[in-house]
């Protein structure tokens, strides 16, 4: 018999109600990136969907790159997030946290004593952030020039995941997702436009991949069996990111994380929030021979997709095999209860843009549920 959206799915040692998944969305909620009581309304409210994936969480400040998104590196972030992952328990759900650092999509504003943003390279990244003063006022910036990171600096870096993967896991969250997606840090190592080093992290295809695969052998040894997955946006142009060989990079990229006990890899298929066909370095992609490459390489994780994808095409890709779980974002913001819209092929809500980045409960936790 054919799977079905709404069949259940074991990620790894978590038993899921069924195969939709909330993608991370940013929100800007989190003052002085600390989680609150509303936050643990708006992921209560979401609990339905077989597994909710946190918005990005800044794993050190150095990887914040945006104002009021949540951290997972101080006692009091901690503590916020424990409210969070206890109402999602409470409402049957399972919940893992993106563990984010940003790299050079950053200002110097959010970094520490004013410093530059770290990248592999010192490239400024074509992209802006949002950042609030200490007024109270805020508007989106361009990002600072960052500094390449010292080869002697990347175990630090891993170990800052590592920390995280703990801070996680005493949060009480089920498990974590990197994020190696959008243009961030491991995906501008990944890059032949971002990543210009000389050295072992730096040149070939395998040496980009080298700084992203230590991160994800790090998290995994600090998890001590809970839940890794990884995200990943073969052909986005995220943040101003290009590659002219996306399908090269990310083949041998999928075939080498298929040596870890990865729950999931979690891929956006197209640009990130557009078009599904987009053709990085003029390059058509195909996440068919993507998954082939990780399967073939005796990846077992559970396969998830992303962007675009509507109830009908969403239900085709899981009853064909082709995926094993469906994530959906903006569609999470407007319908706290989509897995019951998706079942019973109900309307949907519209969400409303000007709400999405900041402010109080309009937009976030004010939403109906059906009747």
């Amino acid at each position: 018999m054919a799977k079905t959206l709404f069949d259940k799915v074991n990620m790894g040692t978590v038993a899921l109600a069924n195969r939709v998944a909330m993608a991370p969305l940013t929100r800007n909620r989190a003052p002085d990136g600390v989680p609150t009581a509303m936050m643990a309304t708006y992921y209560q409210q979401r609990a339905t969907a077989g597994l909710l994936i946190s918005e990005g969480t800044s794993i050190t400040q150095e990887g914040q790159g945006y104002s009021d998104v949540p951290g997972l590196y101080t006692t009091q972030q901690v503590q916020g997030w424990k409210q969070v992952t206890a109402a999602v328990h409470q409402a049957g759900g399972h919940i893992v946290t993106q563990l984010w650092h940003v790299g050079r999509v950053s200002h110097t504003a959010l970094q520490k004593d004013g410093q530059a943003p770290v990248a592999p390279s010192a490239i400024q990244a074509k992209s802006r952030v949002y950042v609030i003063n200490a007024d109270g006022t805020g508007g989106f910036l361009e990002t600072s020039m960052p500094r390449a990171l010292l080869a002697e600096e990347l175990p630090r870096v891993c170990d800052d995941y590592r920390h995280a993967m703990k801070a996680a896991v005493e949060a009480g969250f089920d498990g974590v997702e990197i994020h190696a997606a959008n243009g961030y840090l491991l995906d501008q190592f990944l890059r032949s436009g971002a990543n210009h080093r000389t050295d072992a992290y730096g040149g070939s295809v395998e040496n980009r991949a080298r700084f992203p695969l230590e991160v994800v052998a790090a998290t995994i040894e600090a998890a001590a069996g809970h839940p890794v997955g990884i995200r990943i946006s073969p052909a986005a142009p995220a943040n101003g990111l290009e590659d002219p060989n996306p399908q090269e990079v990310f083949d041998y990229f999928v075939a080498q994380l298929a040596r870890f006990p990865l729950a999931f890899v979690h891929v956006i298929e197209g640009a990130t929030g557009g078009p599904r066909d987009y053709q990085m370095g003029g390059k058509s992609f195909d996440y068919a021979q993507l998954k082939a490459a990780y399967t073939k390489a005796g990846g077992k994780g559970l396969w998830m997709v992303n962007n675009g994808y509507d109830r009908a095409s969403a239900q085709k890709a899981v009853e064909s095999g082709y995926a094993d779980m469906v994530s959906f974002g903006r569609a999470y913001i407007a319908n706290p209860d989509l897995v019951r819209r998706l079942r019973d092929d109900a309307p949907l809500n519209a969400p409303d843009q000007t709400t999405f980045y900041g402010g109080g409960e309009k937009g976030y936790i004010d939403y109906p549920a059906l009747p």
